[in-house]
């Protein structure tokens, strides 16, 4: 799993993909939260925190994540070195896992320099340092475990199909679905319970910076569910 985590790693720095994806992702962010005028800039927005900020994320991620992920397995299954790949010793598990951290290690080394907006609202605040260290911590984590999911989805998206537009699209609807879709739906058909489902009810919650079992077990289960599909699929693509 290490080797396949690493070659994936390295195939987005080896072309524009890694650069683009965090130069993108840095880009859009500086312009809505310093730049823009619009709900999400952080001088307009009256308080020293970064609230705006998470969010933003989410729907940046919506079409950022499905960008990186649509050639995990749309690559593979267009060249047709998917059957090679399955011939080397490592189980379709350790393979689909290998894409997934690969991708997900991108999304968190873009999330990285935005460490540098926590030391901004900290010189902003009033007194300095006037910030929620809870609730910051738990926003971070709730934007990793949402970063987990959508790559989960995305990945499952590229073995769908062969060319990665399709990927891409397949991708970013099921992770608007997840994230707002069930959410809405929620409200229209007045069925609480399709809340539970919701990727934003779960967020927030973590986001609040108290950390519940709840969130926890369906971020991952969510996570688990779309690998355990994608080595299903994997698997039936090659009988």
């Amino acid at each position: 799993m290490i080797a396949i985590l690493k070659k994936e790693f390295h195939s987005f720095f080896a072309s524009p993909v890694g650069y683009l994806v965090i130069g993108l992702f840095l880009v859009l962010n500086a312009l809505f939260l310093w730049v823009f005028d619009n709900d999400y800039n952080l001088f307009d927005y009256g308080f020293a925190d970064l609230t705006p900020f998470f969010q933003l994320v989410p729907w940046i991620f919506i079409f950022l994540i499905p960008a990186v992920t649509m050639r995990s397995f749309s690559d593979e299954l267009r060249l047709g070195t998917l059957e090679l790949l399955l011939t080397r010793p490592i189980s379709k598990v350790q393979l689909v896992l290998g894409k997934f951290f690969g991708a997900l290690l991108l999304i968190i080394l873009a999330l990285v320099p935005t460490l540098v907006y926590v030391y901004a609202i900290d010189q902003l605040g009033n007194p300095q340092g006037n910030y929620d260290l809870g609730i910051l911590t738990g926003s971070y984590l709730g934007l990793l475990f949402l970063a987990s999911a959508y790559t989960a989805i995305g990945v499952f998206a590229s073995t769908l199909s062969e060319n990665q537009i399709v990927a891409f699209i397949i991708a970013a609807f099921l992770c608007f679905l997840f994230f707002f879709g069930f959410n809405a739906l929620a409200e229209v058909v007045n069925i609480s319970v399709l809340k539970e489902l919701s990727i934003q009810k779960h967020f927030e919650s973590i986001s609040r910076g108290v950390i519940d079992s709840r969130d926890l077990i369906y971020f991952l289960s969510s996570t688990a569910f779309f690998i355990g599909l994608t080595v299903f699929k994997l698997e039936h693509k090659i009988r």
